[in-house]
């Protein structure tokens, strides 16, 4: 599925989108460079599964978790890691048996440990507007998401 945003807002509207469709045990991965909108997208999820905080990058934490919602939300940036192996040394395991909702920016960084997850490819078009392609997850796709 590809979408067109013309804003940071409909970016959000988006991933809110999804995150009303998501039933725990997703991993969503994200696809694109600095400033494409993967966190923007992220809180637009956070929205989605009735999050209550505010989301951030989580650029120097590694991992935000974010709950009091439908679902926890486990957003993490795999900018710095360097393989598979740094990721469970994190504890990705733990998290994953949480039940909750794992975006992940960076994804690239430890695509083998995360086959079957979600992709959401975020491309920059101009300085708002972005093409976003979400692929797998293929129950979502009947809906338009």
């Amino acid at each position: 599925m590809q979408f067109i945003t013309r804003s940071p807002e409909e970016t959000e509207q988006l991933g809110e989108r999804l995150g009303k469709r998501l039933r725990g045990g997703e991993v969503i991965a994200f696809l694109g460079g600095l400033g494409a909108g993967k966190t923007a997208f992220t809180r637009g999820l956070a929205r989605g599964l009735d999050i209550p905080m505010r989301v951030t990058s989580p650029t120097y934490t590694i991992v935000n978790e974010y709950t009091g919602g439908r679902l926890p939300l486990f957003h993490f940036d795999m900018y710095r890691l360097e393989s598979e192996d740094d990721l469970f040394d994190i504890g990705w395991e733990d998290y994953l048996l949480r039940g909750g909702v794992c975006a992940v920016e960076w994804s690239e960084n430890v695509r083998a440990a995360i086959q079957d997850a979600i992709t959401v490819r975020i491309d920059r078009l101009s300085d708002e507007e972005r093409k976003i392609t979400i692929e797998g997850g293929e129950e979502y796709a009947d809906s338009g998401i």
